[in-house]
């Protein structure tokens, strides 16, 4: 069986520190990551109570993979 993956109640969050998105000063809701240990939390820098999303180094890896590769990427249609 595989080991579960850690969920955001499993780190203590008191020492985390949180970075921010430079995406510009008019984001109201910017991106936030922390490296905690070989996990990488985000979560809505507007929102310090929001859902905090855990992610493995591989997931990690394949998202930011995505994103230069241009995945995510607005068409102007909703895709």
């Amino acid at each position: 069986m595989l080991p579960s993956k850690p969920k955001a109640a499993d780190f203590d969050l008191s020492s985390v520190v949180w970075m921010r998105s430079e995406a510009g000063p008019t984001i109201e809701d910017p991106v936030e990551i922390a490296f905690v240990g070989e996990n990488i939390l985000m979560r809505n820098g507007g929102d310090e109570d929001s859902a905090i999303l855990v992610f493995t180094q591989a997931e990690w890896d394949a998202f930011v993979a995505g994103a230069l590769d241009g995945e995510f990427d607005y068409d102007g249609q909703g895709r």
